[in-house]
């Protein structure tokens, strides 16, 4: 499923909880632009409630459709190194205590299954997850996931997740024209 000229097709999730999410969504689309990483589609954002977040207000969550030559490990250290630019600090005994101004998750990579002690593609939990099916089945609803052999159309339409996800605003309000 690669692309042209050793280009690879990749699905990513962004969420932000903290600070001015619009904005913190924006920077993270531009700073993955500046290292190599080029914009396909972009979802709407989407409001959402907190899963797994205690004391957390409501999220913003989006996906994107990106082309890059990096491999999916060099592709999840650049999307690491984007959420520190913009202030993520991930505690290491309690991961999701830690400030989360940006999150980026690499979903899919091509049809590839990578099993890593550092990553895992496609990602372990995006079929439980509203938060992610919804904005990716906007850009995406045919992409398979490789183990389930599922659309993500598929994946959302039996999603038995219960947290609420409702649109706040349009793809031209975070990504830059594609």
């Amino acid at each position: 499923m690669s692309t042209q000229g050793g280009m690879h097709r990749a699905f990513l999730a962004l969420g932000s909880r903290d600070g001015d999410r619009g904005a913190s969504m924006r920077a993270a689309l531009n700073l993955l632009m500046q290292s190599g990483v080029y914009l396909v589609a972009a979802s709407s954002l989407y409001e959402t409630e907190p899963v797994g977040l205690p004391g957390s207000g409501p999220l913003l969550n989006g996906a994107a459709e990106v082309s890059t030559r990096m491999s999916p490990e060099a592709l999840l250290e650049t999307c690491l190194s984007v959420e520190r630019m913009l202030g993520r600090r991930r505690a290491k005994d309690r991961p999701d205590q830690g400030r989360r101004p940006i999150d980026l998750d690499l979903l899919l990579f091509e049809d590839q299954v990578v099993l890593s002690p550092h990553l895992e593609v496609p990602h372990p939990r995006m079929h439980r997850r509203r938060f992610v099916l919804v904005p990716l089945a906007e850009i995406a609803p045919r992409a398979v996931h490789p183990v389930l052999g599922e659309t993500v159309a598929a994946l959302l339409a039996r999603c038995d997740d219960a947290a609420w996800v409702r649109l706040f605003a349009p793809p031209e309000a975070w990504a830059p024209s594609q």
